[in-house]
């Protein structure tokens, strides 16, 4: 796995190649500030149920204070990752995941979001755990995520990851997977 320590600092997450079930490329690294850009147009070619899926409500535009976070993550808090192809020009980024740690200090949310032309590859499911290992490293104890109760297909992958999903019982729309990182 990719995840290695920075020498007195948190996790942080070595580029590595991978090859899909589909046989398709990708290169997953950490996001960057000067990926503003491709995420832009990443999140233009979601289709509008896509982003609904991933952040729960219908967003034709992708809100500048949130852009920001996605490409400046904080070191000490956080983890983003994206999965990138060759493109005309330059590179194109199919997928990204990121983690945010709690105030806990011990527990981390995920989230995921896969191009609609990329899906049942294994790149949700390889960005997943990814993540999970980073977590890992950077000792966390629990990883959890807020899922739409009709995303069938991030349900079923969760469980397929080890997470329990449980309804969430302030919302019965949302249901939260949850993982014990500590093994």
């Amino acid at each position: 796995m990719a995840p290695s320590t920075r020498p007195g600092g948190p996790a942080s997450f070595a580029p590595i190649e991978v090859e899909l079930r589909d046989g398709r490329r990708v290169r997953l690294r950490e996001i960057r500030p000067d990926d503003r850009d491709e995420v832009l147009q990443a999140f233009g070619r979601l289709s509008s149920e896509s982003r609904y899926m991933r952040f729960m409500s219908s967003m034709r535009e992708l809100p500048p204070r949130v852009l920001e976070r996605t490409v400046n993550p904080r070191d000490e808090r956080e983890l983003g990752l994206v999965a990138e192809v060759a493109a005309a020009d330059g590179i194109d980024i199919v997928a990204g995941a990121r983690y945010y740690i709690e105030a806990d200090g011990e527990t981390c949310e995920f989230a995921v979001t896969v191009a609609d032309g990329w899906r049942r590859g294994g790149l949700a499911s390889r960005l997943m755990r990814e993540l999970i290992e980073a977590a890992r490293a950077r000792g966390l104890r629990q990883m959890e995520g807020f899922v739409l109760a009709d995303n069938a297909g991030m349900i079923d992958l969760a469980r397929r990851l080890g997470f329990t999903v449980s309804s969430d019982p302030d919302d019965r729309t949302v249901a939260i997977a949850r993982l014990a990182l500590v093994r």
